[in-house]
């Protein structure tokens, strides 16, 4: 049975102590909902589809280069960077289009192309050991 006394505390929870729980309950909503930036930090956590070291042999159609070179690339997430052998930095999308730049010693290369699975193919341009050259690149993931 409900008395007088019980139904006049529910009725003095209204007003301001309402409103302080309310404020309360909002704040322990959004502290236990995680916000954008939680998002993007677990996003750049979480493995790419393209992460590991690739093996990209590059072979040369234009140009006095070496015919064929190979070069070891690493990805994590959407970076692109060295995995020995020359300084390598580019990106790669969520689709696999890949663009880098590598140089070692005064040799300056750039190229572009796409990994799908756990291949990839595109083009190469440069210059090295003061040649301009340029090719294809094929790479297969290790």
């Amino acid at each position: 049975m409900i008395s007088v006394r019980s139904t006049a505390r529910f009725a003095d929870f209204g007003g301001a102590r309402a409103s302080q729980w309310i404020f309360v309950a909002a704040v322990l909503v959004a502290l236990a909902t995680p916000g954008a930036a939680d998002a993007r930090t677990a996003q750049m956590l979480r493995p790419g589809a393209y992460d590991g070291t690739w093996n990209v042999l590059f072979a040369t159609e234009r140009g006095n280069c070496s015919s064929t070179n190979s070069v070891p690339f690493a990805v994590s997430g959407t970076r692109v960077s060295s995995a020995g052998g020359g300084k390598v930095t580019g990106g790669i999308s969520r689709g696999g289009v890949v663009s880098v730049n590598i140089s070692v010693g005064a040799s300056k290369a750039s190229g572009s192309g796409r990994l799908v699975g756990n291949s990839g193919t595109g083009r190469w341009s440069g210059i090295i050991t003061g040649d301009r050259c340029s090719g294809s690149w094929q790479a297969t993931r290790s």
